[in-house]
């Protein structure tokens, strides 16, 4: 099996962090989305980024994945069948830098997407696989009912704007059919409902691959892959925000605008806000059937890089006349 690489299907480099990581996701993802990108191969090689960026974005997977990384450079695979990829020695540098060239304007590995999932799977095993019920793609190959026709899945990504509110969307895909034949393409009109989240599936009925006599056709499902935003995480139904504020921002409170997944608002912050202290903003997190959920604001305070020398002294008098010490609890520790 070769060796995938999964910071070069995203065109990063290994010490990048989590918001680079996101950023490359959500850049390529657009990209390749199937919707709007003309390249044929278009959805499986968003297949390959929803991979990598499922094992990059987990800390646990991450620090798994970067161990056989650095296992394989000390000259030990860890596992005999994570061959090198394509015979190339990836330890070298030129190699690396080779690698992320090609990978700067999207994924160009040559893997299947087969050897994708059994590269994913021989990592982490089944237990790590997506959470989600697998569905043969083969032909007239279920072991329960042998003579129905195949399921199929297919991904298809989302922005987390786009799940607001029902989105209609033209879907086309591959359903297999009989062993030696190409696969057939089809296209369908698919309302996808508003609220869906990350690796929720659409079952769409008797759309899958046909079966031999009378037996029922497969079905397809649409499992759903949201875009990370770059500037939002998630946290159940609630859209979390981290809001930069000078410290007179923090000290005399301000109107700030802040952005929200349906357009710009004004945000009063308190005065004498302190930083990490969280401001709730109703309604303006994810759409669910029942409910919708709200912005949580995190305030960070953000000094200047630098000041000028007349600023220097500003903050030397502030020092000087506020009797403030932020240390003052640490009294009763000694």
């Amino acid at each position: 099996m070769e060796f995938i690489d999964y910071y070069g299907v995203l065109g990063v480099e290994p010490t990048a962090d989590d918001k680079v990581i996101k950023t490359a996701y959500r850049k390529l993802g657009r990209k390749y989305h199937p919707d709007v990108s003309k390249l044929p191969d278009a959805a499986e090689q968003f297949k390959r980024l929803a991979e990598a960026y499922e094992v990059l974005h987990s800390a646990e997977k991450r620090a798994e994945y970067d161990a056989i990384c650095a296992a394989r450079r000390r000259g030990f695979s860890g596992r005999p069948d994570l061959q090198s990829h394509n015979g190339h020695n990836q330890n070298s540098h030129a190699y690396r830098q080779n690698v992320y060239q090609q990978n700067a304007a999207g994924p160009s590995d040559p893997a299947t997407d087969q050897d994708f999932t059994a590269f994913f799977e021989a990592i982490f095993g089944a237990s790590g696989a997506r959470q989600r019920q697998q569905h043969r793609e083969s032909f007239a190959n279920d072991d329960v009912h042998p003579l129905n026709g195949a399921d199929v899945e297919v991904e298809w990504p989302m922005m987390l704007e786009d799940t607001l509110q029902d989105k209609t969307q033209q879907i086309e895909f591959a359903i297999p059919v009989a062993m030696g034949q190409a696969p057939h393409t089809t296209t369908l009109k698919v309302t996808i409902p508003a609220g869906m989240r990350d690796g929720e599936r659409i079952r769409l009925k008797g759309q899958g691959a046909a079966a031999t006599r009378d037996h029922p056709r497969g079905d397809v499902y649409l499992i759903i892959r949201l875009l990370p935003h770059p500037l939002f995480d998630i946290d159940a139904n609630n859209l979390l925000l981290t809001l930069p504020l000078a410290p007179w921002e923090a000290v005399l409170g301000a109107k700030i605008t802040i952005p929200t997944l349906s357009g710009k608002i004004q945000l009063q912050i308190p005065a004498n806000s302190q930083a990490g202290q969280r401001l709730r903003v109703r309604g303006k997190g994810l759409v669910r059937k029942t409910s919708i959920g709200d912005l949580i604001v995190s305030l960070s305070i953000v000094l200047p890089a630098s000041v000028n020398e007349s600023s220097h002294a500003l903050w030397q008098q502030l020092a000087e006349h506020v009797n403030f010490d932020p240390r003052h609890e640490w009294e009763r520790l000694r």
